[in-house]
């Protein structure tokens, strides 16, 4: 039965291609609009390489001091790092990035003297490669006395091997100028993407190679330039690590009430929280950000649908001589009803491969800026950096499934109001009513 519906719902199609093409049409790119929307939210939320512990990773990128009159936001200094935040025992892995000039404006000399060219460097400490889980195509991670001595060492993205000797094979061991700086090569990784920030950079190298790591900001000796990545187990100790840390600022205080008082908001941030923050003072209501999300999501569907069902009520007027020539002969409500939704089904089904195919086209085609249209602040990727969208970004089956179900439920129901009434009509008056 379903396949005889099916074959007059293709036959139904081949004789109204305008209807059959606006409803197609209509529906990929309600479909390509929800796609788009939900993978740019995917690629920021899911796990993803190498971000692939988000669910248990919090951040700590922001601290406020406050000394008399005056107030102080920025990082923490080296000196935070050693006696607050490494001890921490609610922590499965703490690790500390330097942001400073260096981390921010390096440049690599090649050996051909082709030219400088600007690279991201991020300056870490080897705990960094537990939390992220980085493929090592070659060699391995920095190490606790490579990071204790400030060697010249670094681990490269095979993009950057390639790129610099020509290979990915046989690079560990080598050399590169960074910053008119010799450094050896101790591991080439897999490349992982602009789009997951906390992680991205083409060189990674111990931030004691910087001058200047140890130094604190304006006379306050635990406000300085570090930020604090921490890795949990579970939400009981992501709890655990909160009231450490409240424990650590509350001493503090009571330790330097007439010199100055530290506080951190309500960090460490869990991943999630993160994405929809602009500062770390930011108060995001998460569900109230989610349900306003989805009520985006609801109305790109819910316009297209209400907008077919014009058009099926419109379609089911010029068929009712039709069904009522069926219903003289016996075909039931239920039998016509069954058939016209099994034709809207194989339209909205076409049309959800439709709108597939256009997500996935616009996603990679504006990759550059699509990520970022949601951002407060939208930050373009640097020159030369290559925005990777892999396919676990694009291919995402829950998202994708969801967003058809949801479709699908809505274009069905769209159509069931319309057939539904038009059914209804006496055999007499379909029969009597002109095309």
């Amino acid at each position: 039965m379903v396949k005889n519906y099916l074959k007059q719902a293709y036959e139904l199609m081949k004789q109204n291609p305008l209807f059959s093409t606006l409803y197609v049409v209509g529906t990929g790119l309600a479909i390509a609009m929800t796609m788009i929307m939900a993978i740019v939210y995917y690629v920021k939320i899911a796990p993803v390489y190498p971000e692939t512990n988000r669910k248990h990773t919090l951040y700590l990128d922001a601290s406020q001091f406050k000394k008399g009159k005056g107030s102080y936001q920025s990082g923490v200094s080296y000196r935070a790092v050693q006696e607050w935040f490494y001890p921490l025992k609610n922590a499965s892995v703490v690790s500390a990035a330097l942001r400073d000039d260096m981390s921010e404006n390096s440049y690599i000399q090649p050996a051909d003297r082709s030219g400088d060219f600007e690279v991201v460097a991020k300056l870490t400490d080897p705990e960094f490669f537990r939390i992220y889980s980085f493929h090592f195509q070659e060699g391995k991670a920095f190490t606790p006395s490579d990071l204790e001595s400030g060697i010249h060492t670094a681990v490269i993205t095979e993009d950057l091997a390639r790129r610099l000797f020509g290979t990915t094979e046989g690079v560990v061991g080598r050399s590169f100028s960074l910053n008119y700086i010799d450094y050896r090569v101790c591991g080439v990784v897999r490349s992982a993407s602009y789009l997951t920030p906390h992680s991205y950079a083409q060189v990674y190298v111990p931030y004691s190679v910087s001058p200047g790591y140890r130094d604190s900001m304006w006379n306050l000796a635990y406000l300085g330039r570090f930020e604090i990545t921490f890795l949990v187990e579970d939400n009981a100790q992501a709890d655990a690590l909160h009231a450490e840390i409240d424990e650590i600022v509350r001493k503090e205080n009571l330790i330097h009430p007439d010199d100055w008082t530290v506080g951190f908001w309500e960090q460490p941030t869990p991943h999630l929280l993160k994405n929809f923050q602009a500062y770390a003072s930011d108060k995001v209501d998460v569900w109230v950000t989610a349900r306003y999300i989805l009520l985006i999501l609801l109305v790109l569907l819910l316009v297209p649908a209400l907008n077919l069902s014009g058009m099926i009520a419109s379609r089911m007027e010029t068929r009712l001589p039709e069904m009522g020539v069926r219903k003289s002969f016996g075909a039931g409500r239920g039998g016509l009803l069954s058939q016209v939704m099994w034709e809207n089904l194989l339209l909205t089904l076409l049309g959800g491969a439709l709108g597939l195919l256009i997500a996935w086209l616009a996603l990679y085609v504006c990759r550059e800026w699509v990520f970022t249209i949601f951002d407060r602040w939208p930050d373009s990727p640097p020159e030369g950096v290559a925005v990777h969208v892999s396919g676990e970004m694009l291919f995402a089956p829950a998202v994708f499934a969801s967003a058809l179900l949801i479709c699908i439920l809505l274009n069905l129901l769209s159509a069931l109001i319309p057939a539904w009434h038009s059914l209804r009509k006496p055999i007499v008056y379909s029969l009597n009513e002109k095309r």
